[in-house]
């Protein structure tokens, strides 16, 4: 276990009537926030006239950042930026899902550097070392960036993602309602509910670092709970529960705490190129990448046995046959008909209607530059992340 600094500064409200303490919350850094959403859901639900409702009747001047995308553009942080400088606001509101809170966190670290483009901060070529405050209300349960410490912006001009990183991107508050995901569509569910899971298996269950049985174990625990879980939000969306439990898992995949100790970088999420390349949907490039990538590495290195075995038979579930490979191909299958027939996403790329065209790119994207992806669970070239995408048709 790698030595490691654990500190999580992030303020959560969960719960139903949380709502009331939001302007306590915005008033301790001014009379002034810029309020970003998404599409046009916030108003439907109502949450927006509630949001705008508390702000106002507590003399909380709000600017607005509609439209952010589901990936979000570095193009919609900029102009962020410019909103948040000519008003002198001093704290940012996000609501919506992981991608508006990741909009405000790089809006955050770029109000304060002398540059205009966010891609700057990305690309190393401008450092920040001070972030406005940001205050996140997640209407998914998914990323976790209502209290992690980074985030991630898409250059769709470059078909490339990248991202920023920082305590001090923390969040400062989190109101974490699940009523407030009970209108999500079971597409989206799936593939936020998918994505937690991924962060807790591609950050702290495959990983090619010592294993402290505490983290180990609850991570354990925790991808299993959400599996169950989500299969139970698919079937009742308003069971407050069921979504209660995605929405605060979400938090604790990602919060520092099951990432303690452990260095190693990602494969999947490097691997999953799709949403940069085809503004796919992130969580739906995971669920197809997961399982070719197991059996892909279980042809291609037998060392990976006793932990795919142990995730077939601890997270999917599966009976033991005694035999480990045997129990590892069992759970790649489960896994597979999870993913198809309990959450209802595509297997394939062919349904998506991606070919094999971009493969060489993606990969060398994946590979961020290099010759190989590494350090990962298990160091794959450029040719290995071709090999899996075409596994993925």
């Amino acid at each position: 276990m790698n030595d490691f600094q654990f500190q999580n500064t992030t303020k959560v409200y969960f719960g139903k009537d949380q709502l009331q303490n939001l302007h306590t919350e915005v008033l301790k850094h001014g009379s002034k926030v810029l309020f970003a959403y998404g599409g046009g859901s916030l108003k439907r639900t109502g949450l927006y006239d509630k949001v705008i409702e508390k702000l106002k009747n507590n003399d909380i001047e709000v600017y607005e950042l509609a439209g952010v995308e589901p990936n979000p553009r570095h193009t919609t942080v900029n102009k962020g930026v410019q909103i948040v400088r000519e008003n002198n606001i001093p704290c940012l509101l996000a609501v919506g899902g992981g991608s508006t809170i990741d909009c405000c966190k790089a809006i955050a670290a770029t109000v304060y550097t002398d540059v205009d483009d966010v891609w700057k901060l990305v690309k190393k070529e401008v450092s920040f070392n001070k972030a406005l405050p940001v205050i996140a209300m997640p209407t998914i349960a998914s990323t976790g960036s209502e209290m992690d410490t980074s985030c991630q912006i898409a250059n769709v001009e470059l078909h490339v993602k990248g991202g920023l990183a920082s305590p001090l991107l923390r969040p400062v508050a989190s109101f974490l309602n699940p009523e407030n995901t009970y209108t999500v569509p079971k597409r989206q569910s799936a593939c936020g509910g998918f994505d937690i899971m991924m962060h807790l298996l591609d950050m702290n269950y495959f990983v090619d670092s010592p294993k402290n049985p505490l983290q180990f174990n609850v991570v354990e625990t925790l991808v299993r709970t959400l599996k169950q879980q989500l299969q139970v939000v698919m079937e009742d969306p308003t069971n407050y529960k069921a979504r209660g439990t995605m929405l605060w898992g979400a938090s604790w995949a990602l919060n520092s705490f099951c990432t303690s100790g452990f260095r190693t970088l990602p494969s999947i999420h490097s691997l999953e190129q799709l949403s940069a390349f085809y503004d796919q949907t992130h969580g739906q490039g995971l669920a197809i990448i997961l399982p070719k990538w197991m059996r892909y590495l279980l042809n291609k290195d037998e060392t990976v046995i006793d932990n795919f075995a142990r995730f077939a038979v601890n997270i999917m579930e599966c009976a033991s046959t005694g035999n480990k490979k045997q129990d590892a191909l069992n759970g790649i299958e489960m896994l597979e008909s999870y993913v198809k027939d309990i959450l209802g996403l595509a297997t394939t790329l062919t349904e998506l209607g991606i070919n094999d065209e971009k493969f060489e790119d993606m990969a060398k994207a994946a590979c961020r530059g290099n010759t190989s992806l590494k350090p990962t669970y298990r160091e794959l070239s450029i040719q290995d992340c071709i090999n899996i995408y075409k596994m993925c048709l």
